[in-house]
């Protein structure tokens, strides 16, 4: 199908941009890569009367150190988020989910911040912000605002994004010294998006979990961090045993949805078993 008739416009500035946006209202929407909007104006979900093109927007595109933080700009491609040193140095879990995305082609269009504006439930990116407790950089024409990643997402394809701002950039927080990560989800097809998904961060100390971080996407409307339940299993030593007690208590925990193609059981039992994967790697990264 082809889209609805809609104006072009394409900014020279962030101040031009946000001024379009301003002046247009919320029949204008803005592209970048274009990986998510474009199939969706193309089978007519999303008929916005003007497109505000970003890509001459290209002082949005960095990955950089800010303090304790890598900050990361909204027209940063997926590929430059898979492929920084910085990333992998400092923020190993958003590299390894940035490496997943979609097809070779859609990670070298797809923008960090077209995704997380995007806010699909199954995607990996808004997972890895509500894990890691991300910051969302907010501006607009007269202010600018500083979002957590739990406070953005609100609902499926919703957040708390206002139809005159875009996103200026992401701070994801530097890993400490000796924390593992691992990113893991299936699909049912390479390049589709995921029916579970699973972040996990962990540290230890003494032989015991010192802090523990676990996320889930594609279960619900919004990614999930199960906060209370990964604090519960700090200060024990990281054995098969625990593994396996806290797989159990993610499948239990988690707030799934039945939909048309998959049901709530298959998805709790495919959560179980990807969190002990999920945390068994982890734990592979610290003994080795």
């Amino acid at each position: 199908m082809k889209p609805a008739a809609f104006a072009y416009l394409r900014p020279v500035s962030i101040d031009d941009a946000l001024r379009q946006l301003a002046e247009l209202g919320p029949q204008a929407k803005v592209i970048a890569g274009g990986q998510s909007l474009g199939p969706m104006m193309n089978m007519r979900l999303a008929r916005p009367g003007q497109l505000i093109d970003l890509n001459d927007l290209t002082e949005l595109a960095y990955v950089r150190e800010a303090g304790d933080w890598i900050q990361v700009g909204a027209l940063t491609r997926h590929y430059q988020i898979a492929e920084s040193a910085l990333v992998r140095c400092h923020c190993p879990l958003l590299g390894q989910a940035a490496q997943t995305i979609g097809h070779y082609a859609i990670r070298q269009r797809g923008t960090i911040g077209g995704s997380l504006a995007h806010a699909d439930p199954a995607a990996q990116l808004p997972l890895i912000a509500v894990t890691l407790g991300a910051r969302f950089n907010l501006m607009r024409r007269a202010s600018r605002r500083q979002v957590e990643a739990g406070d953005f997402f609100v609902s499926a394809m919703t957040t708390s994004l206002a139809p005159d701002e875009l996103i200026e950039s992401i701070e994801f927080p530097k890993a400490v010294p000796g924390e593992a990560a691992c990113f893991r989800m299936f699909n049912r097809r390479h390049g589709d998006y995921a029916i579970v998904a699973v972040a996990a961060t962990v540290t230890s100390q003494a032989g015991k979990v010192k802090s523990l971080r676990l996320g889930l996407g594609g279960a619900a409307p919004v990614p999930q961090r199960l906060q209370a339940l990964a604090q519960s299993f700090c200060g024990r030593a990281p054995d098969e045993a625990w593994v396996m007690e806290l797989a159990a208590g993610a499948r239990d925990a988690v707030a799934v949805e039945d939909d048309s193609r998959v049901s709530a059981l298959y998805r709790r039992e495919l959560t179980q078993t990807l969190v002990a994967g999920a945390l068994g790697r982890a734990l592979g990264q610290l003994q080795g």
